[in-house]
């Protein structure tokens, strides 16, 4: 067996977490992507058991480096502070040793203890906090102050000549065990791995809802976002050993007071954020949770808040490049893809309110005036995440399509600007005139739709008209106009009257409907 010992980032401030810590167990899940096998030792310390790990990581030193970026990232993120851009780096220590790799953000080096046990592991960090060197002998020459249950008898233990675990382990067991008590012996052997070892393994919860109190009271929306930067960084942790990604959240939070001059106020306020694609960036989340708390007002102070993962995904991870990324490979960063579309438009949205961005969507019509519609862009995305649930049907839906492009391929013959509404043009010898007499190059495109529509609605260009298109498209040219797209009006029938006169003829019209770049 083999385990990492890594201190918490409170662990040197006070015995227990600080005010501002919302969850202890917490503080851990960040550990269960690399191991099943972790657990907090007296708020103050991680272990993780890697011996059935480490092969799928590359190995012992790599999987360490992997961890170590891991806890300064999450030590990072505990203390309110930026995490990191470099990656931890640098040579590992001996297996067993505690050793400086890298720098956190403050600039101290990165402790951590291994060892054969979890004992073993929690001395050597103890040691290797207190700025003490390691011995090189192995475990029997740790002091006995780096056991916590040996830490009543250290006094007496030295007036003895007894100061080592190898000196203790020397001593008649029942001279120890009649003095001491057994459980001395019993942890002894524990350590040395003489006897199996209990632990309370870290378990995640099916759903994620922490809450935690706020150090101090939030009478500010920017307070309230470093609150809850600490709660979506144990939510990473969360996501991580599930490997899923955020759909929606909310951040609730409560009131500190329940009346403002005579007037009740609801006991807590929540916000919602929703994404379109599964992610674990808590960055963007925070972006989001930024826009949308800067148009939030605060009722009252807040003394405590709950984030709560409404909606989750699975998120597999997988790569269509050939090659690492650039922070994986060592590239240049500035090099680094920027934020993807749909996140812009989400952090946009919040920003500036979802009627102020629009995203065009495709409608199923054949008048070039309705085959897109603008809605506003988080309700398409919103759409378009629901959408991926049914990944097959649309993958049939494509090839129906493109199966109808290549029966038609004049539909292709799209210009590059429409005319909204078409312009009418004057007619000459039944041939359409735009800065001259047009020549007809290909077409005709014909069509008929719009019968589904009220009267009215989505009409074509004729007014008084219903909202039947009947349409034969051309594509035209004369050397001033240049390439333009025109359409010719075809009239419905109109019935005659029995024993009347036959009905007048109207003449077809012409229009110039869009422009060719």
């Amino acid at each position: 067996m083999h385990w990492i010992a890594l201190p918490l980032p409170w662990c040197d401030e006070a015995s227990a977490p600080p005010a501002g810590v919302v969850h202890t167990a917490a503080a851990g899940w960040w550990a269960l992507r690399f191991t099943p096998r972790v657990a907090l030792v007296d708020a103050k310390a991680v272990l993780l058991e890697v011996s059935t790990t480490e092969r799928l990581w590359g190995g012992r030193e790599v999987l360490l480096a992997q961890v170590l970026q891991a806890w300064v990232w999450a030590g990072a993120s505990a203390r309110g502070s930026a995490p990191p851009a470099a990656q931890v780096a640098g040579e590992c220590g001996p297996a067993g040793e505690g050793t400086a790799v890298g720098a956190q953000p403050t600039g101290e080096p990165v402790i951590w203890g291994s060892g054969p046990t979890a004992l073993v592991a929690q001395a050597r960090l103890r040691m290797a906090l207190a700025g003490q060197a390691l011995p090189a002998q192995g475990p029997l020459s740790l002091p006995l102050h780096t056991l916590t249950a040996l830490r009543p008898h250290v006094a007496s233990l030295e007036r003895m000549g007894c100061r080592t675990w190898g000196a203790l382990r020397a001593l008649p067991r029942a001279g120890v065990s009649r003095r001491f008590g057994a459980a001395v012996l019993r942890v002894l052997d524990q350590a040395l791995g003489d006897a199996p070892e209990a632990h309370a393994w870290l378990e995640l919860p099916e759903q994620f809802v922490l809450t935690g109190e706020l150090p101090a009271l939030a009478e500010s929306a920017d307070a309230l976002l470093w609150s809850s930067s600490r709660c979506l960084t144990a939510l990473q942790g969360w996501l991580q050993a599930r490997q899923q990604g955020v759909l929606g959240l909310e951040l609730a939070w409560r009131h500190d007071l329940r009346r403002i001059d005579g007037v009740a106020i609801a006991p807590t306020q929540a916000l919602q954020v929703r994404t379109a694609q599964a992610t674990q960036d808590m960055g963007h989340l925070r972006r989001l949770l930024s826009e949308n708390l800067a148009r939030t007002t605060l009722a009252a102070p807040v003394n405590q808040i709950t984030l709560r993962l409404l909606e989750a995904a699975p998120l597999p991870h997988r790569s269509a490049s050939l090659l690492p990324p650039d922070h994986l490979g060592g590239g240049d960063p500035a090099g680094a893809q920027g934020e993807a579309l749909h996140q812009l438009l989400e952090r946009l949205s919040a920003r500036l309110g979802e009627d102020q961005v629009q995203a065009p969507v495709l409608q199923a019509d054949h008048r070039p005036e309705c085959m897109q519609q603008w809605r506003p862009a988080a309700e398409v995305l919103r759409v378009t995440a629901a959408a991926t649930k049914h990944a097959a049907a649309r993958n049939a839906c494509a090839s129906v399509a493109d199966a109808a492009l290549d029966a038609a391929p004049d539909a292709l013959l799209l210009p590059t600007w429409l005319l909204n509404p078409p312009r009418r043009l004057a007619v000459q010898g039944n041939r359409p005139c735009h800065h001259g007499l047009l020549r007809l190059l290909a077409g005709p495109h014909r069509f008929e739709a719009g019968w589904w529509s009220a009267a009215g609605e989505g009409a074509g260009p004729a007014p008084g008209e219903g909202a039947l298109a009947l349409r034969d498209y051309f594509v035209a040219h004369n050397d001033v106009a240049g390439l333009v797209w025109v359409f010719r009006e075809r009239l419905a029938p109109v019935p005659s009257v029995s024993d009347g006169p036959p009905a007048a003829v109207r003449p077809h019209r012409w229009f110039l409907h869009g422009v060719f770049g």
